[in-house]
């Protein structure tokens, strides 16, 4: 599977962009997107997924022009919206049949398939009782099962774990890696830990336009010998806030220990070793 996206724009108005010349091509894996509330994540996932236009540019699946026959990408496709909604009067298992019939789906491995996934994401306790008398992370989940109900060739999360619990991210993450050898996933959010454990690829986007994109450690890179942790006082924090790049701030027996980035440490900084939140945070800040 190859997804090819060629300078694509979405514009709203003479000025306004909500996606500008984007380019990027992806592969089997998973690819993380990341980008703070209002990078365009969103935008370029719709298009993606064929529920907007692009006002420019090209999107191919294997050569084929999704703008073009966008019957060819929604026949391979699974996608979460960061808005999807359910009908509360349902139970998981009687969504999951109405949204099979959405899509197409039916058959003798239709049942055996929802029974799969409602056990992979922890929902077969539940799953005969009415979808309003779910938590919010337990809808998410049964959104996250209609995702993967045609064993999609391109999977699309926007914004997946919004709602869920630690435990429910970690089970989601291994159930999305075990994806990731045959198909396209593209997990977009604004949370790096949803992406730093198991994307292969990585694309930072800020205002509409993609800032980079690599492998984690092409990333991280950008930031080497440049992530130090200072102790200092509280009432020194707010003005080295706007003096520094900071990454998090812990207190500590009535001071703070701050991580930050820098090429000019104070004297009494000491080194630390440079992740994927620090790459992100010093891309985002400093382009």
């Amino acid at each position: 599977m190859r997804l090819e996206i060629q300078k694509v724009s979405k514009r709203y108005s003479r000025n306004k962009y909500g996606l500008k010349d984007f380019s990027i091509h992806i592969e089997n894996g998973i690819l993380g997107l990341l980008g703070p509330n209002g990078a365009g994540k969103s935008t370029l996932l719709k298009m993606i997924a064929t529920v907007h236009k692009p006002t420019e540019g090209i999107i191919s699946l294997n050569k084929n022009s999704i703008i073009k026959d966008p019957n060819y990408m929604r026949k391979q496709l699974g996608f979460l919206p960061q808005d999807f909604g359910v009908y509360p009067n349902l139970n998981a298992y009687e969504f999951l049949e109405y949204m099979a019939a959405m899509k197409g789906i039916g058959g003798p491995e239709l049942k055996p398939r929802i029974t799969q996934l409602l056990e992979g994401l922890n929902l077969i306790d539940v799953a005969k009782k009415p979808i309003g008398s779910y938590s919010g992370g337990m809808k998410q989940r049964v959104g996250i099962a209609q995702t993967l109900l045609n064993n999609p060739k391109i999977v699309i999360f926007d914004e997946p774990t919004v709602g869920l619990d630690p435990e429910e991210r970690v089970r989601f993450r291994n159930l999305i890696s075990d994806l990731a050898n045959d198909c396209i996933v593209i997990l977009s959010s604004h949370i790096v830990s949803d992406i730093d454990t198991i994307a292969d690829q990585v694309a930072i986007m800020k205002d509409g336009m993609l800032i980079t994109h690599g492998n984690q450690d092409q990333l991280i890179e950008s930031v080497a010998n440049k992530v130090y942790e200072i102790q200092i006082e509280k009432e020194a924090l707010t003005h080295f806030k706007t003096q520094h790049i900071v990454v998090s701030t812990t207190r500590k027996e009535g001071q703070w220990i701050v991580r930050y980035i820098t090429e000019k440490p104070l004297e009494n900084a000491i080194k630390k070793e440079a992740n994927l939140e620090d790459a992100y945070l010093y891309l985002t800040k400093t382009n």
